[in-house]
């Protein structure tokens, strides 16, 4: 009998109710495997032939949800009988007994002995977020092409044991610790990386396992393990997470309505009084929203990230055209996706809608992230108010215990304020962390820098160091530093600014504002301890490209996917 192709090959996807499971579809899509549907019930579990289950979440809520489905025994019972099961970042997380990330203890499905817990590192910054390799741990014909990057989007890992060798497939190191990346046994496969995620290499990992599964006669070697005892012996080379390159694309309607790329000076989107139209000066169009988008991601960015910078201004529930650009990009693109702009709890059409509920909308269009900005500042004010007691109603708070602190970044809009001997007393006795700086006209100056909201038109009473330490608190897992002073202007990143964060958070902390060309990629990077850097304007117009910027990163010494 003869094999089905890959467009008739059945595949059920569980859909747990949390996750970004139309980037799975769509990768599923662009390999031929068109034949799956989505599954919620013990009987369809029963009756699959193939089952990916997709993690993007905390593990306490994926859990919730399945024991609320009433589908944990059909899933144990389906996965100890060796069929066909994939498992992606919580997919594999879930097959260990139990995992620290909740309250107390969370049981798993017990199918492999261990724990998953947080990283211990203080080395690194935690969550593990960007790109890293693998070292094969197995011999014979492995799904996991070594050597290749793959992204990782993590908090929590579970270390190879005594008791957990048989399963161990490929390890990753990580701040110091040697971690399982992908287990393995017999039919089942399951990687803590996202596949999906992680462009060519991903797909192939994908579509190796299934064309497994689909051809059952073909004649690969058996795995077996390889590692016969603790503690493992050192990756072949030295495994470093990448430094990324992000790209930034402001979208907002052009004064016709059309979505279109813009890029501000210091937050200022419309053009110099040359370019006026009925008095008025045009918003600056600098392309199509997923044109570049794709541009970018076949040009090598690291991760692409979405802002609607006039959120603030109207309800996102209604806001369809970011919603269906998301969609268009998730079937297109296999980089990270993130998205940011009215992240909040918001009132339209006379009812009330959590901001869990708006990042819904976007994990479900094809977002890997949601990025949070002016709400994290009145939500750091508001904790510090009540003493530093949390209560689980702030956007970060709410998005971050469903999806994991890995799903929010925050983005912090400061601006600096100049001071001499006696503001800097009162800055500091207010709170505020004073550093020297150079400004603009190359002078050395004392300053601090205000947070801001609604796109930098007002400020808070709050220094950009101590919303990052509030946020990181909340839940945030990363976060977007940018610097009003700096934006546009292609004089380099605000150094001082990240050095004070990155001092301040164990969290990641990517760099915006201020990037001119790739030699301001590898100032950052050397002389700061931020996992990324983000550009906009110096890639849409076409005065630097990716692949230049990371020839500058490899020829510094600064790691990075080539």
């Amino acid at each position: 009998m003869s094999s089905p192709p890959p467009s008739a090959f059945p595949i059920s996807v569980l859909d747990y109710g949390a996750g970004n499971i139309l980037s799975l579809l769509n990768a599923l899509t662009s390999l031929s495997y068109t034949n799956f549907k989505k599954i919620t019930t013990a009987q369809q579990i029963r009756d699959a032939e193939c089952i990916i289950f997709p993690g993007v979440g905390a593990f306490s809520s994926a859990m919730e949800s399945l024991e609320r489905l009433e589908v944990v025994e059909a899933l144990k019972e389906y996965v100890k009988a060796d069929r066909p099961y994939f498992g992606i970042c919580l997919g594999m997380q879930t097959l260990f007994e139990s995992s620290e990330e909740g309250e107390g203890i969370v049981q798993g499905l017990g199918i492999i002995k261990g724990t998953v817990d947080k990283f211990k590192t203080t080395t690194a910054s935690v969550p593990s977020i960007g790109w890293n390799t693998t070292t094969d741990r197995k011999t014979g014909t492995s799904p996991v092409p070594s050597g290749s990057m793959k992204y990782f989007v993590h908090s929590y890992r579970a270390l190879p044991t005594s008791s957990n060798l048989s399963w161990v497939c490929t390890t990753t190191d990580y701040g110091g610790e040697t971690y399982i990346s992908s287990v393995e046994n017999g039919n089942v496969f399951a990687c803590q990386f996202h596949p999906e995620k992680s462009g060519t290499a991903g797909l192939s990992i994908i579509r190796s396992y299934l064309d497994r599964i689909r051809l059952p006669n073909s004649t690969s070697p058996p795995r077996v393990t390889t590692i016969v005892s603790l503690p493992l012996s050192p990756p072949s080379s030295v495994e470093t997470l990448c430094k990324r390159v992000v790209v930034a694309l402001d979208v907002r309607s052009n004064d016709s309505g059309d979505l279109v790329v813009t890029k501000g000076d210091q937050y200022d989107v419309r053009e110099t009084k040359d370019h006026k139209e009925e008095g008025k000066a045009k918003v600056r169009n600098l392309g199509k929203p997923a044109e570049l988008a794709r541009k970018y991601a076949e040009g090598g960015a690291d991760e692409i990230s979405f802002l609607n910078i006039t959120s603030f201004r109207s309800n996102v529930i209604s806001d369809l055209p970011l919603v269906d650009l998301l969609k268009f990009c998730s079937e297109r693109i296999f980089v990270p996706l993130t998205v940011g702009g009215g992240i909040r709890d918001i009132l339209e059409g006379g009812k009330v809608y959590k901001a869990v509920e708006v990042a819904d909308r976007y994990f479900r269009a094809g977002a890997d992230k949601v990025s949070i900005g002016s709400d994290s500042v009145e939500a750091s004010l508001e904790l510090i108010e009540k003493g530093y007691v949390k209560e689980g109603e702030s956007s970060i708070e709410q998005i971050s215990a469903r999806y994991g602190v890995q799903a929010v970044v925050v983005s912090i809009d400061p601006k600096r304020v100049y001071v001499d001997e006696e503001g800097k007393a009162e800055a500091e006795k207010a709170g505020y962390t004073v550093r020297d700086v150079v400004d603009v006209e190359g002078e050395r100056r004392m300053c601090w820098w205000q947070a801001t909201v609604k796109g930098g038109r007002e400020t808070r009473d709050i220094d950009a160091v101590k919303v990052a330490e509030c946020v990181e608190q909340l839940g945030a897992g990363e976060i977007m530093l940018n610097c009003i002073d700096m934006d546009g202007q292609g004089n380099g990143y605000d150094l001082e600014l990240m050095k004070a964060v990155t001092e301040a958070v164990g969290i990641p902390v990517i760099a915006s504002s201020g990037a001119g060309g790739g030699e301001h990629f590898v100032e950052v990077f050397r002389e700061t301890n931020v996992s990324a850097a983000l550009a906009a304007g110096i890639f849409h117009r076409g005065e630097v490209k990716i692949d230049e910027v990371k020839d500058a990163m490899l020829a510094a010494g600064v790691v990075t996917r080539k």
